[in-house]
């Protein structure tokens, strides 16, 4: 169902890099990423989440591998889904080996929290042979010391700064198959931290605010860092993240994409937000449009209006439409009035109208 936006939607300048069957950077299309919140040794329960992530938009999906259980699991795993799998390591590099040989296509860590420089160069030699990217995580929860010390407190600097010095470790060791993530609960910092961070570098950058909150919360939050990360041509993946379904993130990710103007594809439901003329159950029936038009394989905008006051000319801008009334309602189509419907008709003559849609 989702397409892609053609021509260079990320930064143009950055290094390309392949994830299993898809490609990032060098102006390919900005991708949706989340992450599975199952335990991954739950091999059903894994699979079934990134299949339904998979279904609403997710293109990379990335699970944790804290025990040797887990990562082996991920062979299973792999077998049995389409997307890009994304091994996230923490502390203990003998899972970021094991992970890599049963099947990641990509491996997150944070240099730092691996260990020494000999475990490092062990995980990208496993890599190298394999050809496989890593992706070197800086956290604002997580920043060295001495760099907060030197910049007095954590800031944006001190983020680029430890990035910088992590992704040299992975270059000592002559590979720069590489992708960079830098996060912060503050929006503001993390939007500057990318900002000097691609002044610096031009590998792929993976983006969005980490720990952004709840549904509602975190993805407003999400849309406002996004945006001002995004409109300045920064980005390569993006992942809204959200405590919750992670489907819930995906969705969020899809919506803000695309009305920034980076994603087309599938049915965008506008809606007024109601007012003392509404004599409809105007927030029922947009949630009904909504869940019916999710996984309707359309380009298109519909409108749900909760009246036939100013219904049809607010819907003028959408491709479809319906505005409620007393009783019954109205079906418009390019700003015009085709019929009118009784209320209790309304959303299925929508739902046939769109599954007979032809330009």
């Amino acid at each position: 169902m989702e397409q892609t936006a053609k021509g260079p939607a990320g930064r143009a300048g950055t290094k390309k890099i392949r994830i299993g069957n898809v490609t990032i950077g060098g102006g390919s299309p900005i991708l949706i990423q989340s992450m599975t919140n199952t335990k991954t040794e739950d091999v059903e329960a894994t699979v079934a989440q990134i299949r339904a992530l998979t279904a609403a938009g997710c293109e990379i999906i990335r699970c944790a591998v804290p025990t040797m259980e887990a990562a082996a699991a991920l062979r299973d795993i792999r077998r049995q889904i389409s997307i890009p799998l994304v091994a996230d390591i923490h502390f203990d590099y003998r899972l970021a080996l094991a992970a890599i040989e049963n099947g990641a296509d990509k491996i997150r860590i944070n240099p730092g929290n691996i260990g020494s420089r000999e475990r490092v160069r062990m995980v990208v030699d496993a890599c190298r042979e394999r050809q496989l990217p890593i992706r070197v995580g800086v956290n604002s929860g997580s920043l060295e010391k001495e760099l907060v010390e030197k910049y007095g407190g954590v800031t944006a600097e001190g983020l680029v700064e430890s990035a910088l010095d992590k992704v040299r470790w992975i270059e000592d060791e002559d590979y720069d198959n590489i992708v960079v993530s830098i996060k912060s609960s503050d929006v503001l910092m993390c939007a500057k931290a990318y900002e000097l961070f691609s002044e610096k570098s031009d590998y792929p950058l993976h983006v969005g605010i980490t720990e952004a909150g709840t549904l509602l919360a975190g993805s407003i939050k999400s849309a406002v860092g996004l945006t001002l990360i995004l409109t300045k041509g920064i980005g390569d993946t993006v992942r809204v993240s959200l405590t919750g379904d992670p489907v819930d993130e995906v969705r969020a990710a899809r919506q803000i994409l695309r009305s920034l103007g980076l994603r087309r594809g599938g049915v965008e439901v506008v809606s007024c937000p109601t007012c003392g003329r509404t004599q409809i159950d105007l927030i029922g029936l947009a949630r009904r449009v909504e869940a019916m038009t999710a996984d309707m394989p359309l380009d298109l905008k519909v409108a749900v209006m909760g009246c036939v006051v100013n219904g049809p000319g607010e819907a003028r801008e959408a491709d479809i439409g319906i505005a409620g009334g007393k009783g019954f309602g109205l079906l418009i189509k390019k700003g015009e009035v085709v019929r009118k419907v009784p209320e209790d008709e309304l959303l299925d003559a929508l739902r046939e109208e769109l599954e007979n849609w032809s330009e």
